[in-house]
């Protein structure tokens, strides 16, 4: 299948930068204004700040799909991806034709979060312009953190308005196919599949090679997900993740939300797929050489530097609680985020001991823990010293959000700048990004097409 793919792949052209919440928008607009009777542009929803969700339907297969960029508001390379995707459709018949879908795409599922990014989208692609200008909401401010979930002692109903609009889309289409647009941030690719595809995992395994990018070989986004080979896991739940927790002795409640879109399209036999992308990589990424290191104490010294950065961040953010007076989103995400990082500490200390650990960590491994202490450094401490600047901005300059500031500011120009010389930092070319994605997108749509067309033979 990769072969039948080259030529396509071949369509996607070069990217300087990302594109804005309004200039995805655009695009599609012109789409339907430029193709009647193929596409047509519609709102299904509004943000909570009341801008609009739009999606431009192409085609009129017997079978649907689903492709939302935005899911995330900080992985914007969906929104190159979407507008790609919709200008082939609607430029190529045969491709159109091809699997026998209807598409429906959809521009930006977190418009409000995304315009919070847009700081970056332009470069420079380093880590410390990315920690300076990165927002991402709270765990229940988020489109996929925030589906109807109900398990053991833990009940979650308080659906976005995005969600909702998300959800009644699912409803109203009952894909065979569904993806949203997520985004890794350093290291290898991975995929999430709803389950086990052996043949469309065969053109997944391959398909980041082409462009010089690494599988991850490194750690999972969660211990408590599945994994079906290198770089392929089954789609988390949260009933995995509370299940998890649970046996771990920590109290899921504290822990778990709302489920996810791709729990949320299990009850229509949709075929879910996510292609999570990294923006920086290096060789360790994929290398699964052993080190010297037991794999035991890489999880305690992880857990160790999780805890110390979480301990920081929550002096800082202690220290300034009663002085803060505009609630900012990235006040919010402050206090949401940072004692989680304190509970995933805790979950690493507590899992280090299994005897399966006894084992040595391997590169790949090593290099994604270190990545990790990275992110979390310069994603919550962006967050945070962007929620003191915007309380001075306003005004709020007490002495103590002075002193918060002053201290966080050296603090993070310091992990800035530890992070520029230690973690994964080859900048992957956006037109690389933006093909992988879109083969992915490509790839499972066409499997779910093959699958259902099966069926309905059977029948």
């Amino acid at each position: 299948m990769l072969d039948r793919l080259t030529e396509e792949l071949d369509t996607v052209p070069d990217h300087k930068t990302f594109a804005t919440v309004d200039e995805v928008h655009e695009r599609l607009a012109r789409l339907a204004d430029d193709h009647p009777g193929v596409a047509t542009l519609r709102r299904i929803g509004t943000s909570r700040l009341g801008d609009p969700m739009l999606c431009l339907t192409v085609g009129d297969g017997p079978r649907h799909a689903v492709v939302a960029a935005g899911p995330h508001p900080n992985e914007p390379i969906g929104g190159l991806t979407v507008t790609h995707l919709a200008g082939r459709l609607c430029a190529d018949a045969g491709l159109r034709r091809a699997e026998g879908y209807t598409w429906h795409i959809v521009g930006c599922l977190d418009p409000d979060g995304t315009r919070l990014n847009e700081g970056w989208f332009a470069g420079p692609f380093t880590r410390a312009h990315y920690g300076r200008h990165f927002y991402r909401p709270a765990g229940n401010e988020q489109v996929e953190w925030t589906f109807p979930f109900a398990y053991k002692r833990a009940y979650f109903d308080r659906v976005l308005p995005e969600t909702l609009a998300l959800m009644r889309l699912i409803d109203d289409t009952r894909p065979a196919f569904m993806t949203t647009l997520h985004n890794g941030e350093s290291g290898g690719v991975f995929y999430y599949l709803n389950r086990p595809e052996p043949e469309l995992q065969a053109v997944l395994r391959e398909l980041p090679g082409r462009y010089g990018v690494p599988l991850h070989a490194g750690e999972a986004e969660h211990p408590s997900v599945k994994q079906l080979e290198r770089a392929f896991y089954l789609t988390p739940t949260m009933e995995d993740a509370y299940d998890y927790l649970e046996a771990l002795g920590q109290d899921p409640v504290e822990h778990v939300g709302g489920a996810a879109s791709d729990s949320y399209i299990k009850k229509y036999g949709t075929l879910g797929l996510t292609a999570e992308i990294p923006y920086w990589t290096d060789a360790s990424a994929g290398d699964t050489t052993p080190t010297g290191q037991t794999y035991r104490d890489l999880l305690i010294e992880h857990a160790a530097d999780l805890r110390a950065t979480a301990e920081i961040l929550q002096g800082v953010l202690s220290a300034v609680s009663p002085e803060l007076s505009t609630n900012s989103p990235f006040a919010r995400a402050s206090r949401a985020f940072i004692p989680m990082l304190a509970g995933t500490a805790g979950t690493h200390a507590g899992r280090a001991g299994a005897e399966e650990n006894d084992r040595p960590a391997t590169v790949a491994e090593v290099a994604s823990c270190r990545d990790t202490v990275h992110s979390f450094r310069l994603r919550l401490g962006g967050m945070l010293l962007r929620a003191l600047r915007g309380e001075l901005a306003v005004g709020n300059g007490t002495p103590g959000i002075r002193a918060g500031a002053r201290e966080l500011s050296a603090t993070y120009d310091q992990w800035c700048a530890e992070a520029e010389a230690t973690a994964s930092n080859e900048t992957i070319p956006i037109r690389h990004l933006v093909a992988i994605q879109y083969g992915a997108i490509l790839a499972g749509a066409s499997q779910a097409a093959t699958k259902a067309a099966k069926a309905a033979t059977q029948a």
